[in-house]
């Protein structure tokens, strides 16, 4: 006999509260409503705050990303509406605009608030800062965009209401942004230790600006509003630059940046043969599982070589002592011949088809249409370098002894000749795998093998942005004003370190005995664990009741482990309880 049958209707409607049961506490822990209300307080005749109408955006952006226009449908759809107490009616566009634009003002100082909060609520150090621009495509015509006065001026830093949204232009080419496509950058600073990274600043730069202009305006903007006391800043070789060493070291702070080779490749070469090399203790967490299950996979490894040097700025003639960290990576090296090798198969594939197609006499096959039939196969591709050829005229002898040409083809005038310098290839295969990181950091303080631990962190940087542009969704982005679009980006800065908070927290409550893959839970796994969490709602004479419906073991124990109140707990608090 079934233990399952089909009831009548129920005019019970049900609410996709999800992931709301963990946002929402976390909100109120991260004091967003408040911090916000603290910097751009409401205006009298408001109906709703500043703080409310933008945490509930948070809250969208975090839970499922829709447009402004959708944020109403959705805050009916999830029962968000009856967690902030504002009818959906009442989130249009307009008035959520109006709230962008005034976040816009104090946008800075709102993100370096929310931050410092963070970091006393939740323990967190704000001295390796970890710092990744990227590129943030957006749709649309944006004819207000200008280009913007620079950040700093005359020994004043703008920012909030002082300074101008980024210029969305026209920037770089990269692998998803066609040449010509409208963007901003957005540089992200972000902590990282053993609980993973948890992103808590950023800034944006024009489209067309690079790396050096971004880091030097993020640390300016880090000086005002942060002022932290023992910095590292930590970045990649696009920021590189001696006077961003020097600026730190200006502000008390220290750097760990990798370098462009070449413009290291000479010191290494006179001191080749005097190095020690020492190998890192540094590995990825694929070779430490690779060591630890004795696998047959190869077991790859850094090596790590010291040079004390000064480095001179042009423009300001100052100089500044640093260490030069030479490194190799056996996995880097294997992988640049690799590539090379897969390269140069590729154009001599391509050298011997022009070949062929200039000994059969066919179409496009003069100089200049070779010419050109080379520079395209050849592009831009490193080891096109290793190629050389020419057009060679062939004798009217030679032409008499060539076979009668095709249908469609004539008798060839030239022989096609190129040949491969197998010199210059060994010449580059002597710097394979090798790379450079340069850092002001004391020797006392930190040694060379340290700060390349640290330095390794900064795949989390790209871990954060991939986030910021993938399931936070802020890319694409269309808005009405460059103020508006900027303000967004800052919003969403705050969602992207409300989502790192989630996942710190958990991973800090987990028992130091528990599965490697239980410590390394992510935001995504325990947002998931809520999906299937409903509210209940009557509709009474006196208005809507709602009922929280029970919870699964595991949304009780994440819960529990997180120290958050449940849905129960959370909507008796905001919410009256019915009349007796």
């Amino acid at each position: 006999m079934s233990s399952t049958w089909y009831g009548n209707q129920s005019p019970v409607e049900g609410r996709n509260f999800g992931s709301l049961a963990l946002i929402a506490p976390l909100l109120e822990r991260m004091k967003i409503a408040e911090i916000i209300n603290q910097h751009i307080p409401a205006d009298d005749q408001a109906e709703f705050d500043h703080g409310a109408l933008l945490s509930l955006l948070v809250a969208a952006r975090m839970y499922s990303p829709v447009a402004l226009t959708g944020v109403a449908a959705w805050a009916a759809e999830s029962g968000a509406d009856i967690l902030w107490n504002i009818p959906p009616q009442k989130l249009n566009d307009d008035r959520l605009g109006r709230s962008l634009d005034a976040f816009f003002t104090q946008r800075h100082s709102i993100l370096a608030s929310v931050a410092l909060h963070v970091a006393r609520e939740f323990d967190v150090p704000l001295r390796d800062v970890h710092y990744d621009p990227t590129h943030i495509l957006l749709r649309g015509a944006y004819d207000a965009a200008q280009p913007r006065d620079p950040v700093v001026a005359d020994s004043v830093t703008r920012s909030d209401h002082t300074l101008a949204p980024a210029h969305i232009a026209p920037g770089r080419a990269t692998a998803d942004a066609p040449l010509g496509a409208l963007m901003i950058h957005a540089g992200l600073c972000t902590h990282v230790d053993e609980f993973g990274p948890l992103p808590f600043f950023g800034h944006t730069t024009d489209g067309n600006q690079n790396g050096h202009t971004a880091v030097a305006e993020q640390l300016a903007l880090l000086r005002k509003h942060l002022s932290l006391p023992e910095l590292t800043m930590i970045s990649d070789r696009g920021t590189f630059s001696v006077g961003h060493l020097l600026r730190l070291g200006d502000a008390g702070g220290h750097a760990i940046c990798s370098a462009p080779w070449d413009e290291f490749r000479t010191r290494f070469d006179e001191h080749r043969a005097s190095f020690v090399w020492k190998k890192a203790s540094y590995l990825s967490l694929e070779q430490q599982r690779r060591r630890a299950a004795a696998s047959d996979l190869p077991k790859e490894h850094y090596q790590l070589a010291v040079l004390r040097h000064e480095l001179s700025d042009s423009e300001s003639q100052r100089t500044i002592s640093c260490r030069v960290v030479f490194v190799f990576s056996t996995a880097d090296q294997k992988v640049v011949r690799k590539q090379r090798q897969k390269q140069i198969d590729k154009l001599r594939e391509g050298l011997q088809q022009i070949q062929q197609s200039v000994a059969a006499g066919r179409r496009s096959t003069d100089s200049e249409s070779v010419a050109r039939r080379v520079a395209k196969l050849f592009g831009s591709k490193d080891a096109a370098r290793y190629f050389h050829w020419e057009l060679e005229p062939l004798s009217a002898a030679e032409r008499a002894r060539l076979p009668a040409p095709s249908r469609g083809c004539k008798r060839a005038k030239h022989r096609f000749v190129f040949r491969f310098d197998e010199t210059a290839k060994q010449h580059d295969e002597q710097y394979d795998g090798y790379s450079v990181l340069v850092t002001t950091v004391p020797q006392q303080q930190a040694s060379a093998d340290a700060l390349f631990t640290k330095f390794k962190q900064q795949c989390y940087s790209e871990q954060v942005n991939g986030e910021f542009k993938g399931p936070l969704a802020v890319h694409p982005v269309f808005l009405h004003t460059p103020a508006r679009v900027e303000a967004l980006v800052f919003l969403m800065m705050i969602t992207l370190e409300l989502y790192y908070l989630l996942q710190r927290l958990y991973r800090q409550s987990v028992p130091a005995k528990a599965s490697a893959k239980e410590r390394r839970t992510t935001t995504e796994t325990i947002l998931r664990a809520f999906n299937s969490y409903v509210l209940l709602i009557h509709q009474t004479r006196l208005g809507r009741e709602v009922q929280p419906t029970q919870l699964t073991t595991r949304q009780r124990e994440i819960l529990s482990r997180l120290g958050f109140a449940t849905p129960a707990q959370l909507l008796s608090r905001r919410l009256p309880h019915a009349p007796t």
